[in-house]
């Protein structure tokens, strides 16, 4: 995977982001565009790319669900924008949510947001706990169903997000 060999480190979900951040200074200064201004304009061209590449890679290896995606996109397991069907269980669940969150932003009772968030942060940890022993053991060698598990974490996630970005609007009005 591109990224994590610009970085030289093994495909995780948990990296060294202490040494992520060296590698940053160190390849930063290795491909900083002003060192190639006497280049030929190809040289110049392939630096400013590498430049951007190890950017952008930085910016995903430090934020948990960028590297998550990034994770299952480069294993082909994740489509850009892809209609991903929850279990139904944790769905009726965030149904029950909604609709407590749609009293609230009626109601604008503080007491009741606040139990909303407390919830979702509840819920939020479970599901970390829950597959934190499968993304530690993680490598790219990894079967199907190992990353069908982290698939669906990575989509309950993505919708408790939203709620909690819901919730910050609430808490914003």
């Amino acid at each position: 995977m591109q990224y994590f060999d610009l970085y030289q480190i093994p495909v995780q979900f948990f990296p060294d982001e202490q040494f992520i951040k060296k590698q940053y200074f160190v390849l930063s200064k290795k491909y900083h565009p002003d060192f190639y201004a006497n280049e030929s304009p190809e040289k110049q061209a392939e630096i400013l790319a590498t430049s951007t590449l190890v950017n952008k890679a930085y910016q995903t290896l430090l934020d948990f669900d960028k590297r998550m995606k990034y994770i299952l996109m480069e294993s082909g397991y994740l489509q850009e924008e892809e209609k991903f069907v929850l279990p139904q269980d944790f769905l009726m669940e965030m149904m029950d949510l909604n609709e407590h969150l749609m009293e609230v932003q009626m109601d604008g009772d503080a007491a009741a947001t606040q139990k909303i968030e407390n919830e979702v942060a509840a819920l939020e940890l479970n599901l970390l706990e829950e597959i934190k022993p499968v993304l530690i053991a993680f490598s790219e060698t990894a079967d199907a169903q190992t990353f069908q598990e982290i698939k669906t974490f990575y989509f309950k996630r993505k919708y408790l997000l939203r709620i909690k970005s819901q919730l910050a609007g609430i808490v914003d009005i």
